[in-house]
């Protein structure tokens, strides 16, 4: 059997495995590369293979860089079933077309550029895929439970775990034939960090023969989630009640807004923050919203209690999604006193980049980055400390507040990855680290082998290794 590494080998984004048995050919993740003046042109050769040869795709979770080009694949010859969870399929049936309008318009702002500039030898540029192809992509998607077993191929079986990551997110155990053995190979996906708002922790793993795990904080620890509330409510009141400013909040329209929704919900209950007037300012953050009220019965026990009332909405002075650009615009002229949560969460597509051209300026403003932010995205430079950035070819000073939540990520710190690593009876006969920058990557190997005394490798962009039995 071989397994290659297509994306997400020392960087972040790009997730996508290409395995090689018993006459089958499948991938598991087919991701979007994101951040960087590279990245577009990585995710335009990101095929090293014919889509056409394809079987099928298993899908971890529904976040862009691990399913977003999964329309492409589609549009240039993939025929097969994507297996995934039921509400990962729920969550692509919005954040994919919402993905090819963002490619739509960024080619379209790209093209008016290029015939303003006159470049010459520029050809206008096409988008990776178009509303319409992601609709077609959608009508491959396969949904399947938590912990049922299934065959997308003769000779193969899999499985899904609950990766406790966002809504859906799963570990994927796939159990294949090698040399004439049934052997076992775990794709950990993106792990959640235990004790986190909203979805279950993630489901320990006794045994594999081959592990990929992710690394993305595997050379950190987050804070606590009493830490993260003091982080939190300070940024609440020193923007809200005494600058009587606006807190823009730059939120995955998936998982990261359903999760402030619910602590901001909370943190009203227990009196530490006033009553806020908030808006959602993401039709995907709105449908995923929904989403997640469709699949209550995922979330742990005290999101569900907290939530099951109108979703949360009696903890606002208002609660509001706004869905048309009118509305908005509209509400970067509001002075002071709200909050916005808006998309995207790395502040590189999407009305975020409109808010953030409003406000950043602004002293009495405040930005709170509640996630991971990748090396050449907007977010990473605002967290750097830059004192000016560009949006929309425009030179913006950065005099806005900037708060950072060090508790909230969606993903497992060092610890927690090192705890659900100590879950396996056995070490797998080897290890592959993924999803991390690279010296995130190629340290946390470092650790495996020093902490647990396992076989382990961060492999690189387009490694094809054999895995033999």
């Amino acid at each position: 059997m071989n397994l290659t590494f297509l994306g997400a080998a020392r960087e972040v984004t790009g997730s996508c495995y290409l395995l090689e048995s018993a006459g089958s050919r499948f991938l598991v993740d087919c991701g979007l590369f994101q951040g960087g003046r590279e990245a577009h042109a990585k995710n335009l050769r990101a095929f090293a293979f014919d889509p056409g040869a394809i079987d099928f795709v298993i899908l971890s979770h529904a976040h862009i860089d691990h399913s977003g080009l999964l329309p492409r694949l589609t549009a240039l010859g993939f025929k097969g079933p994507i297996f995934a969870t039921p509400a990962t399929c729920d969550l692509l049936g919005v954040m994919l077309p919402d993905a090819a309008h963002i490619q739509e318009k960024e080619a379209e702002r790209e093209n008016y550029r290029r015939f303003h500039t006159r470049k010459p030898g520029k050809n206008e540029r096409a988008p990776l895929y178009t509303v319409e192809q992601a609709k077609s992509c959608l009508r491959r998607l396969r949904p399947v439970p938590y912990e049922q077993i299934f065959s997308p191929h003769a000779s193969i079986e899999c499985r899904f775990r609950d990766a406790g990551h966002i809504l859906g997110s799963a570990i994927v155990e796939i159990w294949l034939m090698v040399g004439g053995t049934r052997r076992k190979i775990v794709f950990s996906g993106d792990l959640g960090q235990p004790a986190r708002p909203l979805v279950r922790d993630p489901t320990p793993i006794e045994q594999a023969d081959w592990l990929v795990v992710e690394s993305t904080y595997g050379n950190r620890l987050h804070k606590s989630m009493p830490e993260t509330e003091d982080e939190l409510v300070e940024a609440v009141v020193e923007t809200i009640e005494r600058q009587r400013g606006n807190l823009i909040v730059p939120a995955f329209a998936v998982g990261r807004t359903q999760d402030m929704l619910y602590l901001l919900a909370d943190l009203t209950r227990r009196g530490r923050i006033p009553k806020l007037e908030v808006y959602v300012d993401s039709p995907m953050a709105t449908a995923a919203t929904e989403i997640t009220y469709k699949h209550m019965a995922l979330l742990d026990d005290e999101s569900r209690a907290l939530m099951r009332r109108h979703g949360g909405a009696q903890w606002f002075r208002k609660l509001a999604f706004v869905d048309s650009v009118e509305e908005s615009i509209a509400l970067d002229k509001i002075r002071g006193g709200i909050t916005i949560l808006s998309a995207s969460g790395m502040c590189e597509a999407g009305r975020i980049r409109y808010h953030l051209l409003a406000h950043l300026p602004r002293r009495d403003s405040a930005v709170l980055i509640t996630g991971f932010q990748a090396e050449g995205t907007l977010g990473r430079r605002l967290v750097d400390g830059a004192k000016r950035v560009r949006i929309f070819g425009e030179e913006v000073p950065v005099h806005a507040r900037l708060y950072t939540l060090g508790g909230l990520s969606a993903h497992a710190d060092r610890n927690a990855l090192l705890r659900w690593l100590g879950g396996f009876r056995t070490p797998p006969l080897q290890t592959f680290v993924v999803h991390g920058e690279a010296t995130t990557a190629l340290g946390f190997a470092a650790l495996i082998q020093e902490r647990l005394g396992w076989r382990a490798e961060a492999p690189q962009a387009g490694q094809r290794v054999e895995l033999r039995a």
